[in-house]
């Protein structure tokens, strides 16, 4: 029997480290989870933008995510950046062959500088085969508005969204205002109510809070928190973490994992 709980991310490779599985394991281990990792795209970027992204073989994807799977069953499981619908079927698959349960979708489609990260019927695919499997989706509000049409502009549209977006069968919706103008506002959405967490807006332009603050949604899970738990507590880490984040190149910032 094992005396540790694990947390496995399928995500992009960011080398810079401040997003990606990189982020997402660094989060594991400060929550006191195990952490697991499958690349589902490899990326060349800093903490200035992406510029190159690299696609894997779509066979090599589907044995490392098996592979793993057939000898270690994590308790809680995220996707980050999935690049190409082939790779979200996959996923999907795997999660149904596995039986995995505590499902946290992070859907990526550009990242913090706007670069595109996603294949042509991306949103569709992740739509359509993921937010079924899911225990919570936690996009941004750029996100949240290119999956759902929604112009958000404000708490109203963020709820309207969160409405729409559970309806594609997600249990619970989570949407980050952090873009918002004025205050940073969270929503949770489960269904029956809304839980809104509002924060003082931090100065600067910080890289990889999506992947941290989905990151600690996991990890929680694992542990054996509730979702409205692991929300409250997934917006203090994420927040902490922007409050002493440090300049490692010339770009954004790197949070504080």
């Amino acid at each position: 029997m094992k005396m540790y709980k694990i947390a496995l991310t399928i995500a992009g490779s960011d080398p810079a480290g401040g997003a990606g599985l990189q982020a997402d394991l660094r989060t594991f281990q400060r929550m006191g989870v195990y952490g697991l990792s499958i690349p589902s795209v490899l990326t060349a970027q800093n903490t200035e933008g992406v510029s190159n992204i690299l696609d894997l073989p779509v066979d090599f994807f589907s044995d490392q995510t098996g592979t793993l799977l057939k000898d270690i069953r994590p308790d809680a499981l995220k996707t980050g950046m999935l690049y190409s619908p082939d790779i979200v079927e996959i996923i999907a698959g795997k999660i149904k062959e596995f039986s995995l349960e505590n499902l946290v979708i992070d859907p990526v489609l550009a990242s913090s500088t706007g670069a595109a990260l996603t294949k042509e019927g991306l949103p569709e695919a992740v739509k359509k085969y993921l937010f079924p499997l899911s225990k919570v989706i936690t996009p941004n509000i750029n996100e949240a508005s290119v999956l759902t049409g929604i112009a958000i502009q404000g708490e109203t549209e963020m709820k309207d969204a969160a409405v729409k977006l559970r309806d594609y069968g997600a249990e619970t919706v989570i949407v980050t205002g952090g873009h918002l103008q004025g205050k940073a506002v969270d929503l949770l959405f489960d269904g029956e109510e809304f839980l809104t967490l509002e924060n003082e807006r931090l100065e600067g332009e910080f890289h990889g809070t999506g992947c941290a603050f989905s990151a600690t949604v996991t990890a929680c899970l694992a542990l054996g928190y509730s979702v409205k738990e692991a929300f409250v507590k997934a917006n203090d880490f994420t927040r902490n973490a922007m409050k002493t984040a440090f300049s490692a190149g010339r770009g954004m910032k790197i949070l504080n994992i």
